[in-house]
């Protein structure tokens, strides 16, 4: 079993900044894949990013050099720094961990394949 715990969510406004923390513990051992969906009431999931265990990123195209995805495998910590957030931006945000055979991508972090916590909530104004 693997527990994830995210934090780090809040309002802000257009063009702020919030940096996201999800601490992973349980058993990790054969996980290899780790990234963030978020989900906005009455939207589909949407995959942002997926992060392997040596540091590869695949980011969505809508939120490439705005977010910055980070791995500390020291402390088990899987981090989401996002700059110019937007209002579309507003949703809950969930880490995901999981083991994949194929790319470790942010269409890999929408799916269902994963643990993920209990979410954190991101909400932009204008």
């Amino acid at each position: 079993q693997v527990y994830l715990v995210e934090s780090g969510g809040g309002s802000v406004q257009a063009g702020g900044s919030l940096r996201l923390s999800c601490v992973a513990s349980g058993y990790l051992g054969n996980m290899n894949c780790y990234g963030w969906f978020r989900q906005a009431p009455g939207k589909e999931r949407e995959g942002i990013v997926g992060i392997d265990q040596i540091g590869r990123t695949n980011y969505v195209d809508s939120v490439k050099g705005r977010f910055t995805v980070s791995l500390d495998n020291a402390k088990n910590t899987l981090y989401l720094q996002m700059n110019k957030l937007q209002p579309e931006d507003t949703a809950m945000y969930y880490c995901v961990v999981g083991y994949t055979d194929i790319a470790c991508t942010w269409e890999w972090a929408a799916t269902s394949f994963g643990y993920w916590g209990q979410g954190t909530q991101v909400t932009v104004s204008s």
